[in-house]
């Protein structure tokens, strides 16, 4: 089966037709899908599921309320495919507030769909909204609650282990003044300096996941367990991060009513 970025065509025309439906259902425009979870982070089992994640926009009429109407679609989660989707006065609303998960579906490498100006023009933006200090706070938290709920058993669940690197890397990343981190867990990897034997276990480890289902379990790894410790108690005590958000509002108002009004 031919595959792009991970993804056959089978379930890629799967994906595009639950968005068309949606558009339909719902009288929705699609400006933006893509994968937002062990895919397009690049540590994906052959039986990983997938996760949509999708930015939308209704006609300029449904913006004319008193009340504001809900502003996330959900479909039915089956098995296989797991599919949600922010308004996009919700989204431009994040971005104001430096939400790590919006900047972060951006820098997917799986894009089912997209109306690329538009894209453009948000990605743009990211850089004057991004806030070190949040997005920090935010892959921290991550890393603690996912070793805490995952990685205390003598045998774990092996992908549950890049559950914890992946925000735990995107922490170094933040601290080092790099930017925003990037969602691939390899760009991560390779842009993180550790010891060369941290760095085999976790190539190793990636690897046999990679061959391994999703559910498979294995004994508790001393060395990568040894290294999420020490990560967790440094990050206890945050370095000084400046919050940045420089943005102008008014650039987000305007973004918001050209693609309402197109």
């Amino acid at each position: 089966m031919m595959r792009e970025n991970g993804v056959d065509a089978t379930m890629r025309e799967r994906v595009l037709q639950q968005l068309k439906a949606v558009e339909q259902r719902d009288n929705v425009r699609v400006l933006y899908a893509c994968e937002s979870g062990s895919r397009g982070w690049g540590f994906a089992s052959p039986d990983s599921d997938y996760d949509v994640r999708f930015l939308y926009v209704h006609p300029p009429e449904w913006y004319l309320r008193v009340e504001a109407p809900r502003d996330v679609i959900e479909l039915p989660i089956d098995d296989e495919l797991d599919v949600c989707g922010w308004e996009w006065r919700k989204a431009l609303g994040l971005l104001k507030g430096a939400n790590p998960t919006l900047i972060e579906w951006l820098d997917s490498p799986i894009v089912y769909q997209q109306d690329e100006a538009t894209i453009d023009a948000l990605k743009a933006l990211v850089p004057k909204w991004f806030s070190p200090l949040r997005a920090r706070w935010h892959y921290y938290s991550m890393a603690r609650k996912n070793f805490r709920g995952y990685l205390q058993g003598g045998e774990v669940r092996l992908k549950k282990y890049f559950y914890v690197l992946r925000p735990l890397l995107a922490v170094r990343w933040v601290e080092a003044g790099k930017g925003v981190p990037p969602m691939r867990f390899a760009d991560l990897l390779a842009g993180s300096e550790l010891d060369a034997s941290l760095r085999q276990e976790i190539d190793e480890l990636l690897e046999r996941k990679q061959r391994a289902g999703e559910a498979m379990y294995g004994p508790r790894r001393p060395l990568l367990h040894a290294f999420i410790l020490a990560e967790l108690a440094r990050g206890e005590t945050p370095p000084a991060l400046p919050d940045s958000r420089e943005g102008d509002i008014s650039e987000l108002d305007q973004l918001l009513m050209t693609t309402v009004m197109r």
